[in-house]
């Protein structure tokens, strides 16, 4: 592991580290903020996962989620959105396929699989390395939140290891990849035909499936000016599939908001107070 940035912030360090990864076959890069109280020994984390074209530094850059971290306590760590580097036939040929679009599945299909592993990732390889590295001020209490197609990895991910997780929350997720286009070309491509197969990664098959998310109702956030929310978001489905399974979801819709960080921004606090109620009691 190597780290590449450093600034301090509200008393507390945000950094940058690159290390190869072995699920992804590649060099990864990702972002950790470390509060003030990480000095005085672990603090829990809070993953957050970023949507479509975006990197580790759009979260740190943009979201403004540091100074509540660190009146928390809380540590944040941001992944990369997909592997980087690989040259993989049409990687680089659409903004929603390949290369900062991995969409936190673990890839079946050539040229894909072997290297397309966001997954296991997030689930598996980040946190261990995390644990390893950072054991001195990194509890092993974690929450996972994310926006848009990190909405749907972070909801997707805590359905699918609740024991893991404290609390889960979104913004503008994807939450029936299955039935919109984003995720028609996204698993398509990355799982082949098999719709069984995609069901495995989207929330409102989960939820109906039996699974269930860990800690509180789930806070999501959806602004109603959103472009892609009526095509590609639907939170309708996963409100009618939770309704249906008896589990609660906190669905808020924001007017007048729409799909960029200026809003995620205005709600970050909440998110994270959210998971701070979850990780420190």
């Amino acid at each position: 592991m190597e780290q590449i940035d450093a600034h301090k912030c509200f008393g507390g360090w945000q950094r940058r580290y690159t290390h190869e990864s072995k699920v992804c076959d590649c060099t990864m890069t990702f972002a950790v903020f470390l509060p003030p109280q990480a000095e005085q020994g672990p603090v829990p984390a809070v993953y957050y996962l970023s949507g479509l074209t975006c990197t580790d530094e759009n979260f740190v850059n943009k979201a403004g989620a540091q100074r509540v971290a660190a009146e928390l306590g809380l540590a944040l760590i941001a992944p990369d959105t997909s592997p980087r580097g690989h040259n993989l036939p049409g990687e680089d040929d659409s903004y929603d396929f390949g290369s900062a679009a991995g969409f936190y599945v673990n890839a079946t299909q050539a040229p894909w699989a072997g290297k397309y592993n966001m997954y296991d990732y997030v689930v598996e390889e980040l946190p261990a390395l995390i644990k390893s590295e950072f054991a001195a001020t990194i509890s092993d209490k974690a929450s996972i939140m994310g926006h848009s197609m990190g909405g749907h990895g972070a909801l997707m991910i805590a359905l699918r290891n609740a024991d893991r997780y404290a609390s889960a929350s979104a913004f503008s997720p994807i939450v029936a990849p299955s039935q919109v286009p984003w995720g028609h070309k996204a698993l398509g491509g990355y799982l082949g035909d098999d719709r069984q197969a995609w069901e495995a990664y989207d929330t409102t098959a989960l939820v109906a499936a039996g699974h269930r998310f860990p800690g509180p109702a789930p806070l999501i956030d959806q602004g109603l000016d959103d472009n892609f929310l009526d095509e590609h978001l639907r939170p309708d489905l996963l409100e009618d599939a939770a309704g249906k399974a008896g589990v609660e979801v906190n669905v808020r819709r924001q007017p007048g908001y729409d799909h960029s960080y200026f809003f995620i921004a205005t709600f970050m606090e909440d998110h994270l107070r959210h998971h701070g109620k979850a990780l420190l009691g």
